[in-house]
């Protein structure tokens, strides 16, 4: 079009087509013709017309075969050689080329594969769930991934997260109450993708693991899961799960202690709650107002977000635990069969009496791991004191108390040991082995000693540092009528 703008710009100011030819180098039949054109309206694009085709009558066959395809594994389904074939074998008056077949066949491919998006519409209180992955430092300042379960509400785009080790349907259902207790009520709907641990799809059929069941019975939601290749359901969530890595996770945070960062999250997933909704111009801390209003009330008492199953120790009273990971009971238990409560943190072996033998942070991942509960073996080393050198709790001490344990004779040993298991029982393990530590740098080692020094440490708090004005001491020490005092 620019070329035809140049003539008649030339045109308008007086030139003659060969003129207008020498100057843009164009031919003179053509400059002619665009001279003589009096509108240049676009034309409606026309269709061309459909060639008949030598495979026209047999569309509505291959139509047929792979619609039927549709019910078969995908490796046993029509290819564009194989509808040649047979159409060859089965045809008598089939005479069209393979390319024919191969271009028709994709065209039909081609067209069933678009798809658009439709925009859905969302009430309020209802929250779309899903999991994303960050990494993290630890104390030791080493790399470790988590995985972070994302909790947002598409009507106001408000959103929470929430740190666990894994994705199980004990790691939800934790996640999900405390946001429920955080907020003060309970989602009308949940939608889920296909996420492991909550349920697992075969077909068209989806199974919800058991603990998952009993949290949404306890709760009342009701709950809907996407279809599968239809991220666009649940598009509110995967992008609130790239926000969140964004703002939430860089630079990588420090974290030693999972459940009080998770508190922590909180907090700050809230204060991003001030800025404006991306399409509604209104605050969103505004906007979830009316997810509120519309969600159910909170049960009278919170789900226990765990399951049990029964194990059998070995003859170091060890377990497994999701096929790679082995905890400690105790060596009493060994080769016995134990219940075990697992939850979304922890993993604890329990007594007949229902009391926990020993706690141990839940471990997840493909590698094996071995968690040990070193206080479990105070009592197995109280009857065996010899093998101290050689205990997993000796390598647990500060240095000062095991340069110090190392140092006693069998009997102090006993002693020192049934100290650190009278104290555990009494306070807790970092309270005896801190009291005890203290005792060592005094020089007195003694029960007595390490008992009242515990008793201190669980019962100290500091005052409040209060500012004290010494200037009436500077007055004091003033010279009195012109004498030096």
């Amino acid at each position: 079009m620019s070329q035809v703008e140049m003539i008649k710009d030339l045109q308008s100011k007086g030139l003659g087509p060969v003129a207008i030819a020498e100057r843009l180098r164009i031919d003179r039949k053509t400059v002619s013709k665009y001279m003589a054109n009096e509108t240049f309206v676009q034309q409606k694009p026309v269709r061309k017309a459909v060639l008949p085709s030598k495979l026209d009558p047999f569309k509505p066959l291959i139509q047929q075969w792979l619609e039927e395809d549709r019910k078969n594994r995908y490796k046993q389904r029509h290819t564009a050689m194989r509808i040649h074939k047979r159409l060859i074998a089965e045809c008598e008056d089939y005479d069209a080329s393979y390319p024919l077949v191969q271009r028709y066949v994709k065209s039909l491919r081609d067209y069933h594969h678009q798809e658009g998006t439709l925009e859905l519409d969302w009430q309020p209180g209802e929250a779309q769930v899903d999991f994303g992955e960050a990494d993290f430092l630890d104390a030791g300042g080493e790399k470790r991934m988590y995985k972070f379960l994302c909790v947002s509400f598409p009507y106001s785009n408000a959103g929470y997260v929430q740190l666990f080790g894994g994705e199980t349907a004990e790691c939800v259902a934790h996640g999900l109450q405390d946001l429920f207790h955080r907020i003060g009520g309970v989602p009308t709907r949940l939608i889920f993708d296909n996420a492991s641990g909550v349920d697992r799809r075969v077909s068209d059929n989806v199974r919800m693991a058991e603990v998952f069941l009993r949290f949404k019975a306890h709760y009342g939601f009701q709950i809907t899961f996407c279809n599968p290749y239809a991220g666009h359901e649940k598009g509110n969530v995967e992008n609130k799960v790239g926000y969140m890595r964004r703002n939430l996770f860089v630079p990588l945070p420090s974290v030693t202690d999972v459940q009080a960062f998770n508190q922590e999250l909180l907090d700050r997933c809230e204060t991003d709650w001030q800025r404006e909704h991306y399409k509604k111009g209104v605050p969103i801390h505004l906007l979830f107002e009316d997810d509120k209003k519309a969600m159910l009330y909170l049960p009278t008492s919170p789900f226990a977000a765990c399951r049990y199953t029964r194990v059998k120790t070995d003859g170091y009273g060890k377990f497994l635990v999701d096929g790679k990971h082995f905890y400690s009971s105790a060596p009493e238990w060994a080769g016995r069969e134990l219940v075990v409560r697992i939850g979304a943190h922890t993993v604890e072996p329990l007594a007949p009496t229902g009391d926990p033998i020993s706690t141990h942070i839940r471990m997840f991942g493909k590698q094996r791991t071995d968690s040990v509960d070193v206080r479990t073996t105070l009592s197995r080393l109280l009857h065996s004191p010899g093998a101290w050198r050689n205990s997993l709790i000796r390598k647990a001490l500060p240095d000062r108390l095991r340069e110090e344990m190392d140092a006693l004779e069998r009997p102090a040993l006993k002693e020192a040991l049934r100290t650190i298991q009278e104290l555990t029982g009494r306070y807790d393990f970092d309270t005896a082995l801190q009291a005890m530590e203290q005792a060592a740098e005094l020089g007195r080692l003694t029960s007595a000693n390490s008992i009242v020094l515990a008793a201190r440490l669980a019962t100290f708090e500091p005052e409040p540092c209060s500012v004290v004005d010494l200037g009436v001491y500077d007055q004091m020490l003033e010279p009195i009528g012109g004498a030096q005092v």
